[in-house]
């Protein structure tokens, strides 16, 4: 009996793909989804790191422009008021309306360094809304799929227990290839999970101190625009 057993579970395949082929519909579209939400945030850690690397690298470019003791309106002059750079948009807010706080005569409006201080956060936001923007999939993702993996795990089990109890058998060779099939589920839950949580945490640290960056800029900026007003 024991050699019947081992010959039957020798002939079974335990591939990936054949655990899946054999899972039930239900398991088969809860590992779907969770292969979809693992491709879908891998493309967004990716993007990322690229967007942060050419952020990184636009900033350090323009700072070095900035303090290299050009002109502030010769340096706005060469990159114009709608740049592509994400640190020259900032300045770019903050040039635009201190040119229009001047009047025909010459003369400034009242609340000029409000209005540039806001117009510069503004463009702070919205560079913060971009370096952002697809974080919450992660955290969604990773938190959600291991969730997502138990239901399919907990689903084939009880698919596996049902065909025992139909062939009232218990043998190992019966009972493990469900058993696997639905442990597979849970596996791929984690496998989606894991990366999504740990590069989510990265991801969002790298984008504040991107934020911050630009915040401590337009500081720096509104600082020397603080002197030209006084004087």
């Amino acid at each position: 009996m024991e050699t019947q057993t081992l010959a039957l579970a020798q002939e079974i395949d335990f591939s990936l793909w054949a655990l899946f082929a054999r899972a039930t519909l239900t398991v088969k579209l809860v590992m779907l989804m969770l292969l979809i939400a693992s491709f879908w945030s891998w493309a967004i850690i990716i993007q990322k790191h690229i967007l942060y690397r050419a952020a990184r690298r636009e900033a350090s470019i323009f700072d070095r422009a900035f303090w290299s003791g050009e002109p502030l309106d010769g340096l706005f002059d060469q990159i114009g008021a709608d740049p592509d750079g994400n640190s020259q948009k900032i300045f770019a807010a903050g040039m635009t309306e201190w040119r229009r706080s001047h009047r025909d005569d010459g003369g400034l409006i009242a609340g000029a360094q409000a209005r540039i201080d806001r117009s510069m956060d503004v463009a702070i936001n919205k560079e913060a809304e971009d370096l952002q923007r697809g974080l919450p999939i992660l955290a969604t993702v990773g938190s959600t799929a291991p969730f997502v993996g138990l239901f399919g795990t907990g689903w084939g089990l009880m698919h596996a227990f049902i065909e025992i109890a139909h062939q009232q058998n218990t043998n190992l060779a019966v009972v493990a290839p469900g058993i696997a099939e639905a442990l597979l589920a849970t596996g791929l839950g984690l496998l989606a999970a894991i990366p999504a949580v740990i590069f989510y945490n990265k991801l969002s640290a790298d984008s504040d101190r991107i934020v911050a960056g630009y915040e401590s800029f337009a500081d720096e900026f509104a600082t020397i625009l603080s002197r030209q007003l006084d004087s």
